[in-house]
């Protein structure tokens, strides 16, 4: 495809680069339906906030704090929905939000796990942790298992993953290094983040066969948001330099996450990796079956510890 064709033309689901949230969930009346959704008060999860309730969903809207939360909700005029905190970064107030969400007494028609940290310059650590790997991947798992009895029958599991999931340490997950401290690049880091938001889909999926539950990853696109607000300033600068050209807006960054969540078509579709609205092979370490079990048992031994 030409880099015009890129930019321009659709795929086998109608949609693609150009199409927007509001696109995607054209006509499609979500009364009725609850959907979680982490990261919800600022980029592409404010916009999926904005248009799920827009088409009548009520959206359990999670948050690092419930002020933020319910400023999201009252922001893009919610008719109904429900502000909740969950740092995914704090093991304890993720464990309150699952206690919080089951209180309600609502069946999830989808949980849309879209928050996220990117790039930190330098080793962080969280409970012994590299940062992003800890608040990208465990917070979620914490969050996604703690509440996959609320799941609706055919409820759908979305994780928010990225095309930096191709650039990871050697082998995908560095089992042996998930505090960092043998050795650290901020963009590999989050490459293995984001590749376990994949792997974890994949796991997910598996558990799911014989049921109409589904489990998806995906790539919103290159968005000029605040997730980037750890970069350095050379990092800083090159994306800068690249915004208006490469980068997507907010309301087309959300258009991938709004179609795995709620498209009818999809109804049944599990295991994949969406770029654009369309299914897309991810990387080799993402199709590996074992590493996906692996990540998971590792993640199961974390948790049990926190």
């Amino acid at each position: 495809m030409s880099m015009i064709g890129w930019f321009t033309g659709k795929g086998p689901s109608g949609f693609g680069y150009n199409s927007t949230s509001d696109d995607v969930t054209e006509g499609l009346d979500l009364s009725g339906k609850t959907y979680l959704l982490t990261g919800c008060n600022s980029g592409i999860g404010l916009d999926t906030l904005r248009v799920l309730s827009a088409r009548g969903a009520h959206v359990i809207a999670a948050a690092r704090s419930e002020e933020k939360a319910a400023h999201a909700l009252e922001s893009v005029s919610a008719k109904e929905g429900t502000p909740v905190v969950c740092e995914l970064s704090e093991p304890d107030s993720v464990r309150q939000c699952v206690e919080t969400v089951k209180g309600l007494g609502r069946t999830l028609d989808a949980m849309i796990c879209n928050a996220g940290v990117m790039a930190y310059p330098k080793l962080t650590l969280k409970h012994g942790y590299e940062i992003q790997f800890f608040t990208n991947h465990i917070g979620h798992f914490i969050l996604v298992t703690g509440l996959l009895d609320l799941l609706a029958d055919d409820g759908r599991v979305v994780m928010v993953s990225s095309e930096g999931h191709r650039m990871t340490p050697k082998g995908g997950i560095a089992f042996d290094n998930l505090n960092g401290e043998k050795g650290y690049s901020s963009w590999k880091n989050y490459g293995q983040s984001k590749l376990a938001n994949i792997l974890f889909a994949k796991q997910l999926t598996k558990m799911f066969e014989g049921t109409q539950k589904t489990a998806n990853a995906l790539h919103p696109g290159v968005i000029h948001t605040n997730l980037g607000r750890h970069m350095n300033g050379v990092m800083q600068t090159a994306f800068s330099m690249i915004k208006g050209v490469f980068t997507k807006s907010i309301p087309q960054g959300a258009a991938t996450t709004c179609y795995v969540a709620t498209n009818p078509n999809l109804a049944g579709v599990s295991g994949e990796y969406f770029f654009n609205c369309n299914i897309k092979k991810p990387s080799k370490h993402a199709l590996n079956p074992e590493l996906a079990q692996q990540l998971w048992d590792a993640s199961e031994e974390i948790v049990a510890k926190l």
